[in-house]
């Protein structure tokens, strides 16, 4: 095992606790009168996302090596999450969830782009492969990526316009 095998494991371990923290979430903003939007482009996020891991695990050289700048932009796109997720809290998820009359959040990340998770993400799909030379998944998952999230945001723009901005 490589240093790239453990950055894979940290990437998987890390999507499988925030699927967790998600449905949790998720589950009580539904039970507390939250309506979900844009279900139906949700499972081809997870098709996209699982298929990358995928492509990683299986295109990865034995003796892959990494680019140790991509190393520490991979770190702080964990970072960047870690501060989404704890600027969110208990609204946090991977769906769309909108709470009816409740503010738009305004701190942290949300206080320098609308949309910060999804800037993670964007960095994430790109440099996780482009550390051990792999541009082709880059690539290939960062345009299906882009292609998803112009569908997503539309949906989410829409439903946060119902909200108020306090």
């Amino acid at each position: 095992m490589n240093l790239f095998h453990l950055v894979l494991a940290v990437l998987i371990v890390q999507r499988l606790a925030e699927l967790v923290l998600a449905n949790r979430n998720t589950k009580r903003l539904l039970a507390e009168g939250a309506e979900e939007h844009g279900r139906r482009h949700y499972p081809l996020f997870v098709l996209l996302h699982g298929g990358w891991i995928i492509a990683l695990i299986v295109l990865t050289p034995a003796d892959a090596t990494i680019n140790p700048a991509l190393l520490v932009a991979f770190v702080l796109l964990q970072l960047g999450r870690i501060w989404v997720i704890a600027t969110l809290g208990r609204y946090w998820t991977t769906r769309i969830i909108n709470v009816p009359g409740a503010p738009l959040v305004r701190r942290g990340p949300f206080r320098f782009v609308r949309h910060p998770n999804y800037l993670v993400v964007i960095g994430e799909i790109a440099v996780v492969p482009l550390m051990i030379g792999l541009w082709e998944v880059a690539v290939v998952f960062s345009l299906l990526n882009l292609a998803l999230l112009i569908w997503r945001i539309r949906a989410e723009e829409q439903a946060l316009s119902q909200r108020r901005t306090g």
